[in-house]
């Protein structure tokens, strides 16, 4: 006679998507971490221009930035932000999941393509890190609030002038290039209910290129201080209008 005997159900895999954003509870300070490549480094070590701002919208109480922007950095090197200590510019970063914190935004360093693929398959490497780096956030600080932000628009008649010698052509595949991983970033966003900070959308001009204003003049690439006050802006209009931190 055989012994009778049970299976135990697999258990089955956590799946974060779709993503619902917790609630901050009411506090007197809340702490934000920034992580991207040079646009976010722009906005400062502290950001502190963001903070100033966020204070005109809630005067009673107290905000903290971390800005994890590092220059010259794709997509690949985010799970090394949040998981293990990283040093940038001979200054130490402790792991991001280590600490606490009310809001994470994740910036599309777009503008650090991963071109050694061809595309659609950078573009899928850019996917998976962002599935492998929310479910760590959301396993790590379920009650954090997790955001995408998009860059600035790239300018394709000018973009990176004063830094590399590109041809007409070049320059506008570089920019192609770029725009396409701002678009994915955009898409899987909206695809899996994740707020977007759309910056991108922000600063185009009325012929749908990057809006020269917003962009140095000296290198063509980075934020001119035109373009640091319209980030900072669309981030804490952001923050206010959706309520992250309650009002």
């Amino acid at each position: 006679m055989l012994a009778a005997f049970s299976m135990k159900p697999s258990p089955t895999p956590f799946n974060p998507f779709p993503y619902k954003p917790p609630t901050t509870p009411n506090k007197q300070s809340y702490l934000t971490y920034l992580v991207g490549d040079s646009n976010i480094e722009s906005l400062g070590a502290n950001a502190n221009e963001l903070r100033l701002k966020l204070i005109e919208y809630y005067p009673t109480k107290e905000f903290v930035n971390y800005n994890y922007g590092f220059g010259s950095t794709n997509i690949l090197s985010l799970p090394d932000r949040l998981n293990t200590e990283t040093t940038y510019k001979n200054s130490k970063f402790p792991p991001i999941l280590k600490q606490g914190f009310d809001l994470i935004i994740i910036e599309s360093f777009a503008y650090n393509p991963l071109s050694e693929y061809q595309l659609q398959e950078g573009l899928k490497k850019h996917n998976e890190i962002l599935d492998q780096s929310i479910l760590q956030i959301i396993k790590a600080n379920p009650n954090a609030v997790i955001a995408f932000m998009t860059p600035l628009a790239p300018n394709s008649k000018s973009y990176a002038k004063g830094i590399y010698d590109l041809s007409a052509e070049k320059r506008l595949e570089w920019v192609t290039e770029r725009k396409a991983y701002i678009q994915n970033h955009i898409d899987y966003a909206k695809k899996n209910n994740i707020p977007l900070i759309n910056v991108y959308e922000k600063s185009l001009d009325a012929n749908g290129d990057g809006n020269l204003r917003y962009i140095n003049k000296d290198d063509n690439i980075h934020p001119s201080n035109e373009g640091i006050t319209l980030m900072t802006q669309t981030i804490a209009d952001f923050i206010y209008n959706n309520n992250i931190f309650p009002k």
